[in-house]
């Protein structure tokens, strides 16, 4: 399947939902190693994506109204994200593709409100998904 390569300054979007926790999602930005260019900057390659980490995220939990703060990042690509004939320096291109399987790693616990003193989320990473979005409308790979 055909779809745009990645490139240095594209978006990872994260979606709010990660189980039971609701994350107030921050955009991350890839930063590609690739030997080759598209309008100037380097491509993603297979790894890129391990990079991409955005703290401070606060979260909440249907248990938990007290917010906690974590972080995000990329856990694995999606079929679709990874070419499997385009290379850069040898290495497989990030496409946009669909959808990357997403980790939230909490940081400081959200917190249940209880008397005498609050109850701390015991779930110390939440799973979710996210998209990329490229600048990219040149370039294709496979």
């Amino acid at each position: 399947m055909t779809d745009f390569v990645l490139i240095t300054g594209d978006t990872v979007m994260f979606n709010p939902t990660f189980g039971q926790a609701i994350v107030v999602v921050q955009p991350g930005t890839l930063n590609g190693t690739g030997k080759n260019n598209v309008d100037g900057k380097p491509v993603c390659i297979e790894g890129d994506e391990a990079t991409v980490k955005v703290p401070g995220c606060a979260y909440q939990t249907p248990q938990c109204s007290i917010p906690g703060v974590g972080m995000l990042s990329i856990a694995s690509l999606g079929a679709d994200q990874t070419a499997k004939r385009t290379k850069s320096g040898g290495k497989a291109v990030l496409l946009k593709g669909s959808v990357f399987n997403a980790k939230f790693e909490v940081m400081v616990p959200a917190q249940q409100p209880q008397s005498p003193s609050p109850t701390p989320d015991s779930t110390p990473q939440y799973s979710g998904t996210g998209s990329f979005v490229t600048t990219n409308v040149r370039v294709k790979g496979t």
